[in-house]
Protein backbone atom coordinates (compact mmCIF):
# COMPACT_ATOMS: atom_id res chain seq x y z
CA UNK A 1 0.00 0.00 0.00
CA UNK A 2 2.86 2.45 0.80
CA UNK A 3 4.72 1.77 -2.16
CA UNK A 4 1.12 2.09 -4.05
CA UNK A 5 1.08 5.44 -2.53
CA UNK A 6 4.81 6.41 -3.51
CA UNK A 7 4.03 5.70 -7.42
CA UNK A 8 0.80 8.07 -7.56
CA UNK A 9 0.39 10.06 -4.51
CA UNK A 10 -2.10 12.43 -5.62
CA UNK A 11 -4.14 9.31 -7.45
CA UNK A 12 -3.65 7.63 -3.60
CA UNK A 13 -5.31 11.24 -2.21
CA UNK A 14 -8.55 9.86 -3.56
CA UNK A 15 -8.82 7.41 -0.74
CA UNK A 16 -7.11 9.73 1.71
CA UNK A 17 -10.09 10.20 4.15
CA UNK A 18 -12.40 7.68 5.33
CA UNK A 19 -15.23 10.21 3.52
CA UNK A 20 -13.22 10.19 0.45
CA UNK A 21 -12.79 6.70 0.68
CA UNK A 22 -16.37 6.06 0.72
CA UNK A 23 -16.98 7.80 -2.01
CA UNK A 24 -14.62 6.31 -4.71
CA UNK A 25 -16.21 2.94 -3.74
CA UNK A 26 -19.94 4.52 -4.05
CA UNK A 27 -18.74 5.91 -7.48
CA UNK A 28 -16.81 2.82 -8.71
CA UNK A 29 -20.28 0.67 -7.63
CA UNK A 30 -22.06 3.12 -9.85
CA UNK A 31 -20.19 2.35 -12.35
CA UNK A 32 -19.45 -0.83 -12.77
CA UNK A 33 -23.48 -1.48 -12.11
CA UNK A 34 -24.37 0.67 -15.00
CA UNK A 35 -26.46 -0.16 -18.40
CA UNK A 36 -24.49 0.37 -20.92
CA UNK A 37 -27.66 1.10 -23.04
CA UNK A 38 -29.57 2.68 -20.55
CA UNK A 39 -27.49 6.36 -20.28
CA UNK A 40 -30.40 7.17 -17.10
CA UNK A 41 -28.77 4.06 -15.31
CA UNK A 42 -24.76 4.91 -15.91
CA UNK A 43 -22.95 7.10 -13.40
CA UNK A 44 -23.78 10.99 -13.72
CA UNK A 45 -23.10 13.14 -10.73
CA UNK A 46 -26.68 13.79 -9.84
CA UNK A 47 -27.28 9.75 -9.13
CA UNK A 48 -23.69 10.00 -7.15
CA UNK A 49 -24.80 12.66 -4.84
CA UNK A 50 -28.32 10.54 -4.59
CA UNK A 51 -26.33 7.28 -2.85
CA UNK A 52 -23.95 10.02 -1.17
CA UNK A 53 -27.05 12.08 0.43
CA UNK A 54 -28.80 8.07 1.04
CA UNK A 55 -25.82 7.00 3.32
CA UNK A 56 -25.33 9.88 4.84
CA UNK A 57 -21.73 10.13 3.36
CA UNK A 58 -20.90 13.59 2.98
CA UNK A 59 -22.84 16.95 2.23
CA UNK A 60 -23.63 17.87 -1.28
CA UNK A 61 -20.96 20.63 -1.42
CA UNK A 62 -18.13 18.49 -0.11
CA UNK A 63 -19.60 15.63 -2.56
CA UNK A 64 -19.82 18.27 -5.59
CA UNK A 65 -16.35 19.55 -4.91
CA UNK A 66 -15.24 15.88 -4.98
CA UNK A 67 -16.68 14.88 -8.45
CA UNK A 68 -15.61 18.17 -9.95
CA UNK A 69 -11.63 17.27 -8.17
CA UNK A 70 -11.90 14.02 -10.26
CA UNK A 71 -12.76 15.55 -13.39
CA UNK A 72 -10.23 17.85 -13.07
CA UNK A 73 -7.30 15.78 -12.41
CA UNK A 74 -8.71 13.47 -15.12
CA UNK A 75 -9.67 10.79 -13.00
CA UNK A 76 -12.85 10.20 -13.99
CA UNK A 77 -14.19 11.79 -17.80
CA UNK A 78 -17.52 12.53 -19.50
CA UNK A 79 -18.62 10.18 -21.54
CA UNK A 80 -20.19 11.18 -25.14
CA UNK A 81 -22.95 13.61 -25.65
CA UNK A 82 -26.71 11.66 -24.79
CA UNK A 83 -29.97 11.94 -26.34
CA UNK A 84 -30.80 14.36 -23.37
CA UNK A 85 -28.34 16.79 -23.06
CA UNK A 86 -29.13 17.28 -18.97
CA UNK A 87 -27.58 13.98 -18.49
CA UNK A 88 -23.60 13.75 -18.58
CA UNK A 89 -22.48 10.18 -18.15
CA UNK A 90 -19.32 9.36 -16.67
CA UNK A 91 -16.64 7.09 -16.28
CA UNK A 92 -13.12 6.43 -14.14
CA UNK A 93 -10.33 6.85 -16.42
CA UNK A 94 -8.70 2.84 -17.35
CA UNK A 95 -5.22 4.38 -15.45
CA UNK A 96 -7.31 5.31 -12.11
CA UNK A 97 -8.77 1.84 -12.03
CA UNK A 98 -5.13 0.33 -12.10
CA UNK A 99 -4.40 0.96 -8.32
CA UNK A 100 -8.15 -0.17 -7.22
CA UNK A 101 -6.34 -3.64 -8.68
CA UNK A 102 -3.70 -3.68 -7.05
CA UNK A 103 -5.79 -2.95 -3.79
CA UNK A 104 -7.57 -5.59 -3.99
CA UNK A 105 -5.52 -8.39 -5.51
CA UNK A 106 -3.26 -7.22 -2.32
CA UNK A 107 -6.27 -8.25 -0.09
CA UNK A 108 -7.26 -11.23 -2.27
CA UNK A 109 -3.78 -12.20 -1.65
CA UNK A 110 -3.90 -11.62 1.92
CA UNK A 111 -6.97 -13.92 2.22
CA UNK A 112 -5.41 -16.57 0.34
CA UNK A 113 -2.49 -17.13 2.55
CA UNK A 114 -4.51 -17.22 5.73
CA UNK A 115 -6.95 -20.68 4.15
CA UNK A 116 -5.23 -21.76 1.68
CA UNK A 117 -7.93 -20.51 -1.03
CA UNK A 118 -7.14 -19.52 -4.23
CA UNK A 119 -9.21 -16.20 -4.61
CA UNK A 120 -6.16 -14.23 -6.04
CA UNK A 121 -5.93 -16.58 -9.43
CA UNK A 122 -9.67 -16.87 -9.11
CA UNK A 123 -9.71 -12.66 -9.71
CA UNK A 124 -6.47 -13.00 -12.33
CA UNK A 125 -8.73 -15.12 -15.05
CA UNK A 126 -11.78 -13.07 -14.84
CA UNK A 127 -11.57 -10.06 -17.35
CA UNK A 128 -14.67 -8.97 -15.31
CA UNK A 129 -13.58 -9.54 -11.98
CA UNK A 130 -13.23 -6.22 -10.88
CA UNK A 131 -16.86 -5.17 -11.91
CA UNK A 132 -18.08 -8.14 -10.53
CA UNK A 133 -16.34 -7.82 -6.92
CA UNK A 134 -16.47 -4.16 -6.26
CA UNK A 135 -19.54 -3.61 -6.24
CA UNK A 136 -20.37 -6.00 -3.93
CA UNK A 137 -17.44 -4.37 -1.58
CA UNK A 138 -18.59 -1.29 -1.38
CA UNK A 139 -22.15 -2.44 -0.16
CA UNK A 140 -20.10 -4.43 2.77
CA UNK A 141 -18.49 -1.28 3.40
CA UNK A 142 -21.46 1.36 3.60
CA UNK A 143 -23.44 -1.34 5.75
CA UNK A 144 -20.91 -1.88 8.50
CA UNK A 145 -20.83 -0.23 11.71
CA UNK A 146 -17.11 -0.68 12.27
CA UNK A 147 -16.33 1.17 9.26
CA UNK A 148 -18.39 3.64 9.55
CA UNK A 149 -17.92 4.81 12.93
CA UNK A 150 -14.53 3.78 13.81
CA UNK A 151 -12.99 4.11 17.46
CA UNK A 152 -10.53 5.35 19.32
CA UNK A 153 -7.39 6.28 17.33
CA UNK A 154 -8.44 5.28 14.21
CA UNK A 155 -11.19 7.65 13.86
CA UNK A 156 -8.64 10.29 14.74
CA UNK A 157 -6.43 9.02 11.65
CA UNK A 158 -9.41 8.44 9.32
CA UNK A 159 -10.12 12.05 9.06
CA UNK A 160 -7.05 13.25 8.45
CA UNK A 161 -5.60 13.51 4.85
CA UNK A 162 -3.64 10.87 3.35
CA UNK A 163 -4.46 9.17 7.55
CA UNK A 164 -4.63 5.81 6.34
CA UNK A 165 -1.16 6.14 4.91
CA UNK A 166 -0.08 7.19 8.00
CA UNK A 167 -1.42 4.36 10.26
CA UNK A 168 0.15 1.42 7.14
CA UNK A 169 3.44 3.58 7.74
CA UNK A 170 2.83 3.14 11.12
CA UNK A 171 2.21 -0.01 11.49
CA UNK A 172 4.20 -1.53 8.20
CA UNK A 173 7.14 0.15 10.58
CA UNK A 174 6.47 -2.79 13.70
CA UNK A 175 8.38 -6.01 14.12
CA UNK A 176 5.58 -8.77 14.92
CA UNK A 177 7.90 -9.91 17.73
CA UNK A 178 7.68 -6.24 19.22
CA UNK A 179 4.20 -6.65 19.19
CA UNK A 180 3.58 -8.15 22.73
CA UNK A 181 5.26 -4.85 24.11
CA UNK A 182 4.00 -2.30 25.98
CA UNK A 183 5.61 0.78 23.63
CA UNK A 184 5.79 -1.18 20.28
CA UNK A 185 8.60 0.67 18.57
CA UNK A 186 7.71 1.46 15.25
CA UNK A 187 10.72 2.70 12.36
CA UNK A 188 9.90 6.22 12.70
CA UNK A 189 12.32 9.05 14.15
CA UNK A 190 11.37 12.21 12.58
CA UNK A 191 7.85 14.11 12.45
CA UNK A 192 9.92 15.93 9.52
CA UNK A 193 10.78 13.57 7.35
CA UNK A 194 7.65 11.74 7.83
CA UNK A 195 5.51 14.88 6.56
CA UNK A 196 7.68 15.74 3.83
CA UNK A 197 6.72 11.61 2.56
CA UNK A 198 3.46 12.05 3.14
CA UNK A 199 3.45 15.75 1.13
CA UNK A 200 1.61 17.08 4.38
CA UNK A 201 1.82 19.77 6.20
CA UNK A 202 4.33 19.18 9.65
CA UNK A 203 2.30 21.49 11.78
CA UNK A 204 -0.90 19.53 10.98
CA UNK A 205 0.97 16.42 11.29
CA UNK A 206 2.26 17.03 14.52
CA UNK A 207 -1.04 18.55 16.09
CA UNK A 208 -2.57 14.67 14.97
CA UNK A 209 0.07 13.02 16.40
CA UNK A 210 0.08 15.00 19.42
CA UNK A 211 -3.55 13.99 19.53
CA UNK A 212 -3.33 10.46 19.69
CA UNK A 213 -0.36 11.01 22.04
CA UNK A 214 -3.20 12.59 24.87
CA UNK A 215 -4.77 9.37 23.77
CA UNK A 216 -1.66 7.04 24.78
CA UNK A 217 -1.48 5.48 21.70
CA UNK A 218 1.82 6.99 20.48
CA UNK A 219 4.77 8.52 22.07
CA UNK A 220 8.64 8.51 21.36
CA UNK A 221 10.92 6.33 23.28
CA UNK A 222 13.20 9.34 23.73
CA UNK A 223 13.41 13.28 22.66
CA UNK A 224 9.58 14.15 21.39
CA UNK A 225 9.48 14.41 17.21
CA UNK A 226 13.35 13.63 17.25
CA UNK A 227 13.66 9.47 18.25
CA UNK A 228 11.99 6.11 18.02
CA UNK A 229 8.28 6.49 17.67
CA UNK A 230 6.15 4.11 19.27
CA UNK A 231 2.32 2.62 19.18
CA UNK A 232 0.42 1.56 22.22
CA UNK A 233 -0.69 -2.15 22.19
CA UNK A 234 -4.31 -0.85 22.01
CA UNK A 235 -4.00 0.96 19.01
CA UNK A 236 -1.66 -1.60 17.27
CA UNK A 237 -5.05 -4.06 18.14
CA UNK A 238 -7.39 -1.42 16.87
CA UNK A 239 -5.66 -1.58 13.60
CA UNK A 240 -5.62 -4.95 13.27
CA UNK A 241 -9.31 -5.53 13.86
CA UNK A 242 -10.02 -2.75 10.89
CA UNK A 243 -8.30 -4.79 8.49
CA UNK A 244 -9.96 -7.95 9.56
CA UNK A 245 -12.99 -6.15 9.34
CA UNK A 246 -12.40 -4.91 5.85
CA UNK A 247 -11.01 -8.33 4.98
CA UNK A 248 -13.82 -10.20 5.96
CA UNK A 249 -16.18 -7.66 3.58
CA UNK A 250 -14.21 -8.86 0.74
CA UNK A 251 -13.94 -11.97 1.81
CA UNK A 252 -18.02 -12.01 1.97
CA UNK A 253 -18.42 -10.14 -1.53
CA UNK A 254 -15.53 -12.99 -3.55
CA UNK A 255 -17.95 -15.53 -2.44
CA UNK A 256 -20.79 -13.88 -3.20
CA UNK A 257 -19.37 -13.17 -6.83
CA UNK A 258 -17.33 -16.22 -7.80
CA UNK A 259 -18.93 -18.87 -5.50
CA UNK A 260 -16.88 -20.66 -3.01
CA UNK A 261 -13.23 -19.81 -2.11
CA UNK A 262 -12.22 -23.36 -0.64
CA UNK A 263 -8.27 -24.36 -0.96
CA UNK A 264 -7.71 -26.37 -4.22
Amino acid sequence: MNRTYEINPRLASVFATQQRWLMAHIGLALHFRREPDDYRKQLTAARFLDVIRQHDVASRNTADAFIKEMLHYGFIEYLPATQDARIRPMQPAVFALEPVTLWLMAHLHTLDSLDGASRLAMFLSRPDALAMVQPLIADGLLSSNPVREPKKTFSLFTWLNNGGVVMDWLISGVDPDHANLNRIPTDIVSIGDFATWLKLSRTHLARKLRAAEELGSVGWLGQRGNSVMWVSPDFYQEYISAQVVKLAIMDAAFSEAFGSTAPN
